[in-house]
């Protein structure tokens, strides 16, 4: 998915370079919030998410342990490409979700390698220990996991070219989210690893409700066909 992905917003660069800009909107909000000291709305993690990080631990696979250190640095990549892009191109979608969401996002699935002692920094090698000071020297735009890092660098790239880009890079994140999870739900299914699939459902759900927003936020500056203007790849009516 990761190549498909780089292929495709490659020669999306191209088409898009010399389209104009639009004007912003809100995105989606969620019913399950909480607040910042500063006032401002924050999804908190759902009851049934914060239980099944604090849950008796689930036998995991490789796979399983691999894929909550890839999804700890995709939801971190999520929520560091819009911050840094916004900082351009003011897209409040852009904001709302980083703020409102995948921070949320992020610590649910750092709680998870928390739970199983897995380094998030050191992927593959995620039966190392957990360490803190290691998630921590990492910073905005900047991940140990390689193939991420190079999705950021396409993608930050072509975010701040435009709002439209900015929008259109916020269906490109939810679309490979949901890609991703779809494989490692069903991977947790498979075994029976309940906590696991509780949070990652949580983060898809999410990216669902993300890429609707992005969708509206196109279609409101005039982009008729929203995400699936960037063709097969990212459309995707059928989401919830």
């Amino acid at each position: 998915m990761y190549q498909k992905l780089i292929k495709n917003t490659l020669s999306l660069g191209i088409i898009f370079a010399f389209l104009g800009c639009g004007s912003n909107s809100s995105g989606n909000q969620s019913n399950n919030t909480d607040y910042t000291q500063t006032g401002e709305a924050v999804e908190s993690m759902p009851t049934m998410v914060t239980e099944a990080i604090t849950s008796e631990s689930s036998t995991l696979t490789q796979v399983l342990k691999d894929s909550i250190t890839y999804m700890y640095n995709e939801e971190k990549l999520a929520k560091d490409v819009y911050l840094n892009i916004y900082e351009v191109q003011k897209v409040q979608q852009l904001y709302n979700i980083a703020t409102k969401s995948e921070i949320r996002h992020e610590e649910a699935v750092n709680e998870l390698a928390k739970k199983y002692d897995l380094n998030i920094t050191l992927y593959p090698d995620t039966d190392a220990p957990y360490d803190q000071t290691s998630v921590d020297y990492y910073g905005s735009g900047e991940y140990p996991v390689e193939a991420i890092q190079e999705l950021y660098d396409v993608l930050y790239a072509k975010g701040i070219e435009s709002e439209q880009d900015a929008l259109e890079v916020g269906c490109m994140v939810e679309v490979t989210d949901i890609d991703d999870l779809d494989k490692y739900i069903v991977e947790a299914i498979a075994s029976d690893a309940s906590d696991v699939l509780e949070v990652f459902n949580f983060l898809r759900n999410g990216s669902y409700n993300h890429y609707w927003a992005f969708d509206k936020g196109l279609k409101n500056m005039g982009v008729t066909e929203g995400c699936c203007s960037l063709g097969e790849v990212y459309c995707h009516p059928e989401y919830p």
